[in-house]
Order: structure tokens, then sequence, then C-alpha cells
């Protein structure tokens, strides 16, 4: 890959990895607003339905939150992949990923063949 294109893929992920910080710092502010409201509630006098709309809320609220960490662990993994110089490299088999590919797909950590034997089993 030539120094442009690595450049490129670089500034997308450092701008990544600032945005995906800041929406976990924004998740927990909300969370702990949330948790402040609820512990005020008297869940005897709630309706279930109420409950279990609260409930559904708290889970996806922690879905969501789960999925944001899980794509800023593989933001700050793609780039100490860079900063060791293997970032080009399946981590599988040690083949080139592709340039193609890591454009579309800047965190990916396996080349195209090793990606879709995982994925079939």
């Amino acid at each position: 890959m030539d120094a442009t294109t690595n450049n490129m893929l670089r500034t997308f992920l450092e701008s990544e990895h600032k945005r995906l910080v800041t929406e976990i710092e924004e998740m927990e502010i909300e969370g702990h607003e949330a948790l402040s409201e609820a512990s005020g509630e008297n869940n005897y006098r709630d309706h279930m339905a109420d409950q279990g709309s609260a409930t559904f809320s708290r889970e996806l609220d922690m879905t969501l939150d789960e999925n944001v960490r899980e794509a800023l662990s593989g933001v700050e993994n793609a780039l100490k992949r860079m900063d060791e110089g293997v970032y080009e490299a399946c981590e599988r088999c040690g083949a080139p990923i592709g340039e193609e590919r890591l454009k579309a797909m800047p965190t990916a950590t396996m080349c195209i063949t090793c990606k879709a034997a995982e994925e079939s089993r």
C-alpha cells in the first residue's frame, strides 16, 4: 500500500476513534441520568407493561453500548497494527489483506479467504 493510502486510512481511523470515544462518553452520561431518574420510581405502582418497556430500553442501551465499545476496540487494534507495521498482513495466514479490502473495511484483520473460511464454520 502506498503512503498516501496508508495516511488516508490512519486519518480515518484516528477520527473514528475520537468519534467513538465521544459517543461512549455521551452514552455513559445518559446512562447515569437514566439511572438517577429510575431510582426515584416506585416499581410497585408501575404497570407491568411500563416495567417491560423500561427493561427493554435498558437492554437496548446496553447492546448499543457494547457495539460501540466493540467498534472502538477494532479501531484501536487497527491503529496498533499500523504502528507495529503489520496492518496489511492477515492475522491468520500472514498474506496481504489487500488494499481494496482495507479501504472498504479499515478494521479488517484477515484476508478475504481466511474471513470467508471463518464465517463458513
